[in-house]
């Protein structure tokens, strides 16, 4: 064999040993480029469901505060009511046993 065709040969192995080597510390740096982007979207992710709960402890929060609000308002509204028809006819005891009745029921619901 001369030795043109060896030297040849011994360069295209190294030529390929080269490109053998590089083509892997490409797809090392491929690999620890999307464990990054990987690990930045899960962050993303993370901020985006914080955001999501902080928004819906809000809105919650709102609802709450509307509903107390508004019992409090229709409760105003029917003790005046109540206090404007006990001012023209005070409940008698019938209307009182009546409601005892009514509260004493209602209780039992509730706890059953």
């Amino acid at each position: 064999m001369p030795k043109t065709s060896t030297r040849s040969a011994d360069a295209a192995v190294e030529a390929a040993i080269g490109l053998v080597l590089a083509t892997e510390r490409a797809a090392g740096d491929a690999v620890e480029q999307a464990t990054r982007d990987a690990a930045a979207r899960v962050e993303e992710a993370r901020a985006d469901a914080r955001a999501i709960a902080e928004r819906a402890e809000r809105r919650v929060r709102a609802m709450r505060e509307a509903f107390a609000a508004r019992a409090e308002r229709v409760t105003a509204e029917l003790d005046a009511e109540a206090a404007a028809q006990d001012a023209v006819r005070p409940p008698s005891s019938e209307d009182l046993g009546r409601v005892a009745l009514a509260a004493r029921a209602l209780a039992a619901e509730l706890t059953t």
